[in-house]
């Protein structure tokens, strides 16, 4: 950034963007609430660093894209342009790849839970059978409930889930369940792939290389597709998922906007110092 950035954009914008940043905060916290919960009624057997990951992975995604957007928010907005380079720049990226080899782990265990959800059996013995041998049933993506008398009767089309660990569902929940875990992977890819672009803005805006033609409308397009994905997905939670989910997706697209609005000050100032000079 450059030193008239904050007064631009007002303190109004600071003060919206700030409290989102502490709403995706505290999203951390509730996600970690939701997976321990998950974890215990799933009968997950956590013996690896990849168990730990798939097992919570929104936790350590959600943590990860926390410490990447704040870098971005350094580097656009709050630290000068002489300080970006040097230690402070090798620093900053040391902690991006950190945070990125963790979000990129975090997709994987994503596609990891799908995959666990894609293989069932059906239940060709009475559900109401397994009760005393501590099972659950899967009521939708990372929800489950104790098998007991008052729902072990409650379905014909129960089916166990291959991936899991004494886990029985029925077909609809475990059909709705894998579609919520898709969008999950498509979500997170998506913004995997709108941070190398902006990282390819910095880069570039950083070398001054502001005249980069057509690329940069390439990149632009690209960035609206991709927004686009996670809009939709967001959408699809909002009728289909929890409302964490929504809540989490909605925050992250509106800290983004903030996001690209920094790069967008950042980029026409340095045009226009450019001009000066």
């Amino acid at each position: 950034m450059t030193t008239s950035s904050a007064p631009a954009l007002g303190l109004r914008f600071q003060f919206a963007k700030y409290a989102t940043y502490l709403a995706l905060s505290w999203n951390v916290y509730l996600f970690m609430v939701e997976e321990i919960t998950t974890a215990r009624a799933s009968n997950v057997d956590i013996q690896t660093l990849f168990d730990v990951i798939q097992t919570y992975s929104a936790t350590i995604d959600t943590a990860a894209w926390l410490a990447l957007l704040l870098l971005f928010e350094l580097e656009t907005f709050v630290i000068s342009d002489r300080r970006l380079r040097g230690g402070s720049a090798t620093l900053i990226r040391l902690v991006r790849l950190i945070c990125m080899t963790t979000i990129v782990a975090t997709c994987w265990g994503y596609y990891s839970e799908w995959i666990a959800l894609i293989g069932s059996t059906p239940l060709t013995s009475d559900a109401c059978a397994l009760i005393a041998s501590d099972w659950s049933v899967l009521t939708d993506l990372d929800e489950f409930t104790p098998l007991a008398a008052v729902n072990c009767n409650a379905s014909t089309d129960w089916v166990i889930v291959d991936g899991y660990s004494r886990v029985v569902a029925t077909k609809a929940a475990l059909s709705s369940a894998q579609w919520l875990a898709w969008v999950d992977v498509v979500n997170s890819s998506a913004w995997i792939l709108i941070v190398i672009l902006l990282e390819t803005e910095v880069r570039l805006i950083l070398g001054r290389q502001e005249s980069f033609g057509a690329y940069k409308g390439t990149v632009f397009r690209s960035k609206v597709g991709l927004y686009g994905v996670l809009f939709a997905a967001a959408i699809y939670w909002a009728f289909e998922g929890t409302l964490l989910d929504f809540w989490d997706a909605s925050l992250w697209l509106y800290a983004f906007f903030f996001i690209e609005r920094n790069v967008v000050e950042w980029r026409k100032e340095t045009v226009d110092n450019a001009a000066i000079a």
